[in-house]
């Protein structure tokens, strides 16, 4: 793994380079991550014109699923607690002799920023940009393989759950115990809070767990994810509690799943963001539901829940192959609840059998 970690600095050094500075400071804790291997808490990385190191607050420790860094980095811990990595770092660049630092000025405090510029005279500062989130969007194989790895386990989590009596127990005690099972099935932990829906809380995005009891005819929506390695993906599923689904669960169902599958099959290389988002966003606008439509259709998945791409009307760029991506379209009706049905996938080109599901949970509508 360490070639990899080397790549992946060397190909951000390069546009350093273009962009004419010969240093560079990440301090966001994923890009961290990405480039060193680990991101210890407190932990930035310095791109320097001598040797590349990783500079901590304290000796770092390790910890199942934090990662361990690049034995090839140069490890420097700050002498004095209290101290602030990023300043240290500036003034490590400094030292080297270096004329300008490219820094995250997106992640950095006003300041942060100020303490930088006042460490090492002469030294100035360029915005690096999201030149590391832009690489971080097509994932390598060992990538995709935790992503895959992840969704198996929120799959059995989800699975397991389906089997246990639901009604009569809240949102939050299933919540919680989703989030149990993710651990217990090797998940480093959920990969963001997990929402469960009853009622009209269903087919809410981002619903945040209530006291509200599962009750006989409900929709029931899920959305939960597993981290394993650092990295996060997603599945979201919509259910009907007791009895057969009403006609109108049915047909507003159906319609989601058409959504859903409509955007799954736009996913190819070359496709821009805006139209995968159109393919899916069509079908529900077409049905009359356009002031109920989220406004984004899905997004990139990685180190974090939320990356790059985000798959919305006025999204600029296309798709590249290995770029996993959720496709969750959804419609909430207020006071009668709604329907989400979130799949995580990887852009593949048709020749290797096109987007890879690996959240493979059924998208039946179950009666449970």
């Amino acid at each position: 793994m360490s070639e990899v970690y080397a790549t992946r600095r060397s190909r951000l050094r390069d546009r350093c380079n273009a962009a004419g500075t010969a240093a560079a400071l990440i301090s966001r804790p994923a890009n961290v991550r990405y480039l060193a291997g680990a991101a210890p808490q407190g932990a930035v990385l310095l791109l320097g014109r001598r040797e590349d190191q990783l500079v901590c607050p304290v000796p770092p420790e390790e910890r199942p699923g934090e990662g361990r860094p690049d034995e090839a980095l140069a490890l420097h811990v700050l002498p004095t607690a209290g101290g602030d990595p990023a300043v240290a770092a500036a003034g490590l660049a400094g030292g080297e002799g270096t004329d300008a630092l490219a820094v995250e000025e997106h992640h950095l405090t006003v300041a942060r920023y100020r303490a930088l510029g006042s460490v090492a005279p002469g030294l100035r500062l360029a915005d690096l940009g999201t030149a590391v989130e832009q690489l971080r969007v097509v994932k390598d194989e060992e990538e995709i393989s935790c992503l895959r790895i992840g969704a198996e386990i929120a799959d059995q989590a989800l699975g397991e759950l389906l089997e246990s009596i639901l009604v009569g127990r809240t949102e939050r005690h299933l919540a919680l115990e989703l989030e149990r099972r993710l651990v217990d099935h090797g998940a480093e932990g959920p990969a963001f809070p997990t929402s469960v829906a009853t009622g009209p809380n269903s087919g809410r995005c981002g619903h945040r767990p209530t006291d509200r009891r599962v009750e006989e005819g409900d929709f029931l929506s899920v959305c939960l994810g597993a981290t394993y390695r650092g990295y996060r993906c997603e599945i979201g599923r919509t259910f009907v509690i007791g009895t057969s689904p009403a006609d109108w669960q049915v047909e507003l169902y159906d319609l989601v799943f058409a959504a859903q599958r409509a955007g799954r099959e736009a996913l190819v290389p070359g496709a821009a963001y805006r139209d995968v988002d159109h393919a899916a966003r069509q079908v529900l606008d077409s049905a009359g539901y356009a002031d109920a439509l989220p406004p984004v259709t899905g997004h990139g998945v990685g180190l974090e829940i939320d990356e790059d791409p985000q798959l919305a009307p006025s999204a600029m760029g296309k798709l590249d192959a290995c770029v996993p991506v959720t496709v969750e379209p959804g419609v909430h009706l207020p006071g009668r609840g709604g329907v989400r049905i979130d799949d995580t996938l990887v852009v593949r080109p048709e020749a290797d059998g096109g987007p890879e599901l690996l959240t493979i949970t059924t998208k039946e509508l179950l009666a449970l």
